[in-house]
């Protein structure tokens, strides 16, 4: 995640920014972005995110810190898909090993004889009507673009871009960089491109198994950092409308409620922010995918009664309910 930062940061220099504000509000300084022990937080990632928002006038600024990501940002990571046997073992590996790099956003890969399509889904920014998902989407897209060229060839492109937000006033430059159909509100975000499962260049079976092990020791690290939130979340998502309190939790997990709370902190993260987190997430997709009414969402989420959930959405997202489902139906 470092590294992300860093490419923001760095295309906010080109354009005047000092360093020191765009890190504004994450204690992180200039001079920590080029060391490999660094660790940051998506807390963090997102007030970097936040901050160029506010701080750029160029509404380009997400596609084009992407296209910095050169695939050596990525360490072992990249590293890994350079010597990768075949295209399709580098997809493979690059969708399971992906949060190895503390990614914008989480990526999965279907194909058949003729294509393959990529789906994004952002990690820390779920409502597609918010400026910061627009960002994450962008930033990753640019990304893959950039890192995929560098181990693929340069004739790698994209044949379709799927986005499921309203075009911005910026759409254009989309067709300028990705050289390819893009289509807005849809389902869901990504691109698809005609399916190649040729030898990689570089494909190196030793150093490729060196690289896959290292990357294997650090998805464990980060599985076993981030293990409390994520385990709480598939808690939560399991058992849709029953949301307990963090002292059931903490008895259903084996710990003492004081205990989870330090857990949650190490992690950068509350009990109250990732149940608000999950409601939201939820409210969301019953909102853009199916026709039930406020109130038949407000109890999934754990709501009995619909104007409490109405204002709780309204202070998740500064949008009532009916008026995101307007925003964001599918077309």
């Amino acid at each position: 995640m470092p590294h992300t930062i860093a490419a923001i940061v760095a295309e906010m220099a080109e354009e005047g920014h000092e360093p020191s504000l765009v890190l504004e509000g994450t204690g992180v300084a200039p001079e920590q972005l080029g060391c490999h022990t660094t660790k940051v937080s998506y807390r963090d990632l997102d007030r970097v995110i936040r901050n160029t928002i506010a701080l750029s006038n160029n509404a380009a600024i997400a596609l084009q810190a992407g296209l910095r990501m050169h695939i050596t940002a990525y360490g072992m990571y990249g590293y890994a898909l350079l010597s990768s046997a075949t295209r399709a073992e580098a997809r493979a590996f690059a969708a399971k090993y992906i949060r190895a790099v503390g990614p914008c956003c989480d990526f999965t890969v279907a194909s058949d004889d003729v294509s393959a399509t990529i789906t994004f889904d952002p990690i820390y920014w779920p409502d597609p009507t918010d400026r910061a998902h627009q960002f994450a989407i962008e930033f990753a897209l640019a990304a893959h673009l950039t890192a995929t060229r560098d181990w693929a060839g340069s004739h790698f492109a994209f044949s379709r871009v799927r986005l499921d937000y309203a075009a911005p006033s910026h759409a254009p430059t989309y067709a300028t960089i990705f050289e390819c159909d893009v289509v807005f509100r849809q389902r869901n975000c990504g691109f698809e491109r005609p399916k190649e499962d040729g030898r990689v260049r570089l494909a190196d079976p030793r150093s490729h198994a060196i690289a896959r092990e290292m990357c294997e020791q650090l998805l464990e690290e980060v599985n076993r950092t981030g293990g409390v939130t994520a385990e709480i979340r598939r808690i939560l998502v399991e058992q849709p409308g029953r949301y307990t309190n963090i002292q059931t939790m903490a008895e259903r997990l084996q710990m003492h409620p004081r205990a989870l709370r330090r857990k949650l902190e190490m992690e950068g993260a509350s009990y109250r922010d990732v149940l608000a987190e999950v409601r939201t997430r939820l409210a969301m997709e019953y909102l853009r995918k199916t026709h039930m009414t406020i109130e038949e969402i407000a109890g999934l989420v754990g709501y009995s009664d619909a104007a409490n959930f109405r204002h709780a959405f309204i202070r998740w997202t500064g949008k009532s309910p009916s008026s995101f489902r307007k925003a964001t139906r599918l077309e």
